[in-house]
């Protein structure tokens, strides 16, 4: 190649390379001269947060907080609506296209898997406190103990939603398989309001729904509500994610989030008619609708989030580490429902989801969220529940027996052995996620043997069930009632059981969850 030649071509490519520079930087050029000459020169960034419609996130992208960011940080908050397409959201969080995202735990481990968890629990928005339920036909279904063994019925949920895990915890708990059958009993639809339909229109017997439906399921006579998330505990649980990236290049500007994102939840707490007016605002929903959207859920403020969920408390103070706790909890539900095979989370360790340190700095530096505990929100341990006597017992309404290991004796005796002890540490566990139940401890036996002697070794190891979980989970003992059965309620007989593996079952203690008639 001559000289003349390669000079020709070394001319074109910067000819080239110049039109290019030109074409990229004068819109560079014309956005910063358009932010210099204009009051948008103090901004500093856009943080972009994927999130959807659930009422819970409310605050943290309302006018209000954007407002906050924008005026004291200078950074421009940016929340994008996926319609709830979780996947999509953990794909855009593990390839940095966004830095934050909004989720329930149970749909983070779910759709975060695959992923290698891109993003880090940084603080708890909520909880579920009623938003979801499942309800039912009462002249079909009239407790969850009447779905067990019905092959009959038909279900209606939204899967891959917080409703849906609903549902698998409860088919878990309480051993019903049947709330999540297959074939045409599975009706599967596109938002709460088709489920409604369904079940308003006759063509499901059981359907799964979250607020306003809820609401406008129960004004029918014939629909009753099963059980909601208003009975829950640690159940169904918001979290913040922070794209892990971006946490570790930019602490600073997650503290500034954090703090004005609890400022903003004391606004609302303090202002409860502005929360109000700024939902109808932004929803165009009326105000009845909006105060029953707002009642299903229970923000968690700073002070709770440090104490009962992050594990962070001020010296000499005992603190909860709730947020492992119920990531835990959860992998036990979907493992049981098969949608893994063993436990997804790394090293089987739940502390590598989560990061504390935002919180715990900003209750140590002592910036308070809410002035007072939320309205709806929930104990740690439970309700207090009154005293009843018997009648009192007798007349509340049946919610469930749970699915429970067979609690065992020492021999002849009403006294727990170790393995018994043991398997009621798990059950107290259950029973602290559904903490405004009463339940009744129910004593059986065998049919060998003085029937008045079955009966009262049946009542007895009843009772024992209650004092253990008395002195060893604190669990109130005005919520437990202890009930000896002797034969009276037999198993039913498998095909092919023999006498010995038959009788081997009779024997045993079952735990039924009660609740109130309002």
């Amino acid at each position: 190649m001559s000289n003349n030649l390669k000079g020709a071509v070394a001319l074109l490519v910067i000819g080239l390379a110049a039109v290019a520079a030109i074409r990229i930087g004068k819109p560079l050029w014309k956005e910063r001269q358009q932010r210099q000459t204009s009051d948008a020169r103090a901004t500093k960034g856009t943080i972009s947060i994927a999130s959807d419609n659930w009422i819970g996130y409310f605050p943290l992208c309302s006018p209000e907080m954007k407002k906050r960011m924008r005026t004291s940080t200078g950074w421009i908050l940016e929340c994008q609506d996926d319609k709830a397409d979780y996947a999509a959201r953990m794909k855009r969080l593990k390839n940095s296209e966004i830095d934050i995202a909004v989720a329930t735990v149970d749909s983070y481990i779910l759709n975060a898997t695959s992923y290698g968890f891109p993003g880090v629990m940084t603080l708890v928005i909520d909880e579920s406190k009623g938003g979801d339920a499942i309800v039912a036909r009462k002249d079909r279904v009239p407790n969850i103990d009447a779905v067990k063994g019905r092959k009959d019925l038909k279900v209606a949920f939204t899967p891959n939603s917080p409703s849906h895990h609903l549902l698998k915890a409860v088919s878990t708990h309480f051993d019903v398989p049947e709330l999540l059958p297959q074939g045409a009993n599975r009706i599967e639809t596109d938002g709460s309001p088709e489920a409604l339909k369904k079940l308003l229109g006759g063509t499901t017997d059981v359907a799964v729904l979250w607020e306003p439906d809820v609401s406008r399921a129960l004004a029918n006579d014939n629909i009753i509500k099963l059980l909601s998330t208003k009975d829950t505990y640690h159940l169904i649980v918001d979290i913040l994610l922070i794209s892990r990236d971006y946490s570790q290049g930019n602490p600073d500007v997650v503290m500034a989030l954090f703090e004005n994102y609890f400022r903003t939840l004391k606004l609302y707490r303090d202002n409860p008619d502005r929360l109000i007016e700024d939902v109808m605002a932004a929803t165009s929903l009326p105000r009845e609708t909006v105060i029953t959207m707002l009642d299903g859920v229970a923000w968690v403020n700073l002070a709770d989030n440090a104490e009962k969920w992050f594990g962070v408390s001020a010296p000499g103070v005992s603190a909860e580490h709730g947020l492992a706790q119920t990531i835990d909890s959860t992998v036990e539900v979907l493992r049981a429902n098969s949608d893994f095979s063993s436990n997804p989370v790394p090293n089987n360790d739940p502390y590598r989801l989560t990061e504390s340190k935002y919180i715990n700095d900003l209750y140590v530096r002592g910036i308070t969220g809410f002035t007072s505990q939320p309205v709806g929100s929930v104990p740690v341990v439970g309700t207090a529940f009154s005293h009843l006597d018997d009648n009192g017992w007798s007349a509340l309404r049946v919610v469930g027996t749970l699915k429970i290991k067979p609690i065992t004796f020492q021999s002849g005796s009403e006294e727990l052995n170790l393995e018994g002890k043991e398997d009621l540490d798990q059950v107290a566990h259950i029973i602290r996620q559904y903490p405004n139940f009463r339940f009744i401890v129910k004593g059986h036996s065998g049919v060998s043997g003085d029937p008045e002697a079955n009966k009262l070794l049946s009542r007895e190891r009843a009772e024992s069930v209650i004092r253990y979980l008395d002195v060893t989970h604190a669990i109130d003992m005005n919520r437990m009632h202890a009930v000896g059965m002797g034969s009276r309620e037999l198993l039913a007989r498998q095909i092919g059981e023999s006498d010995r593996a038959y009788n081997y079952r009779l024997p045993r203690v079952e735990i039924m969850f009660v609740s109130e008639v309002f």
